[in-house]
């Protein structure tokens, strides 16, 4: 009789052990509005309760990876300050800082409340070093405001959200954006604009983004602007502008436009899945701008399908 109850209890833990193995790896994708303006800086905070909810392992966020050359080569000229600087800071570091792998690898492991301001420091001047530029911005963000984060909102979705759950839960920050065509994008972009003033897809595109805008007034004043943001519908309507979906006429710069922007989600895609794959993390959040999120869904869905896919509104 022993006998049999050990057995079954065998059997049972094995059966436990293997639907476990199975589950799934999912990402959840979180739309985000980027900066927001004074008048509903709080809009982060629900985002913010519900990715704490969510209790993620690991943590995508918009940002370069630190291996891909072709967008730092655009980057470190391109349309941002903020990386231009990054990019030559880490330039010259590269230089002169003397990187110890052991020591990172034992600071980065530890607790950032235990962490000593010496210690922030060395990690923030290795992050450089390793031009990882999601997690020096976290560890820069932890020196500025401490391990709660800011108090105030900062109206950004790095400040509000990211690393604000990233603190919270002890997590470092993937790295996942892809930027190698965004030149070309952008002078597509205006080229398809100049076009569209003389074949009515401007006026189009304007009662669009109208409509868009009266549709969120009253969402952003009962703070529900992320909510509102991360609808199917929302997504649908920044991602057909941004993916010139709505032009009147197909033009060859709109058709470069949507190239360039179909790539690139495809290639966010790539960065995001490669690293979840090769994890062992089952939850997984991505903080990306909105536009972004039907283009990575549909991309994920196509070429990942032991991902299971999930958005914010629809968790």
């Amino acid at each position: 009789m022993k006998t049999q109850i050990v057995l079954k209890f065998i059997l049972l833990v094995s059966i436990f052990n293997l639907s476990a193995q199975k589950k799934p790896q999912e990402i959840l994708i979180i739309g985000t509005m980027h900066t927001v303006p004074k008048i509903v800086k709080k809009s982060y905070k629900p985002m913010y309760r519900f990715a704490k909810k969510y209790n993620p392992e690991a943590i995508y966020v918009e940002s370069p990876m630190p291996n891909d050359n072709k967008s730092w080569e655009y980057l470190k000229d391109g349309w941002s300050k903020g990386y231009q600087k990054f990019y030559k800071k880490s330039d010259s570091i590269q230089k002169t800082f003397a990187f110890n792998k052991n020591k990172f690898d034992m600071l980065s492991k530890k607790n950032y409340e235990n962490l000593t301001s010496s210690e922030i420091d060395y990690l923030i001047d290795a992050y450089v070093y390793k031009r990882d530029n999601g997690n020096y911005e976290l560890i820069t963000y932890l020196k500025k405001y401490g391990i709660t984060g800011a108090k105030k909102p900062t109206r950004h979705e790095d400040g509000d959200l990211t690393y604000k759950l990233a603190l919270h839960k002890n997590l470092k920050v993937y790295n996942m954006d892809d930027q190698q065509t965004n030149k070309q994008y952008h002078t597509a972009w205006n080229k398809c604009v100049k076009e569209g003033s003389k074949n009515g897809s401007n006026a189009v595109g304007s009662e669009i983004n109208k409509k868009q805008y009266s549709a969120a007034k009253i969402p952003a004043i009962l703070r529900k602007l992320g909510k509102h943001t991360n609808k199917r519908a929302s997504l649908n309507i920044l991602h057909t502008m941004s993916s010139f979906n709505y032009v009147t006429e197909d033009t060859k710069a709109c058709l470069e436009g949507r190239k360039f922007w179909n790539e690139r989600n495809k290639r966010m895609a790539k960065n995001i899945a490669t690293q979840v794959l090769a994890s062992n993390k089952t939850k997984n959040i991505v903080m990306v701008g909105a536009a972004h999120v039907i283009g990575l869904e549909q991309e994920l869905k196509a070429n990942y399908p032991n991902l299971k896919v999930i958005l914010m509104n629809e968790y």
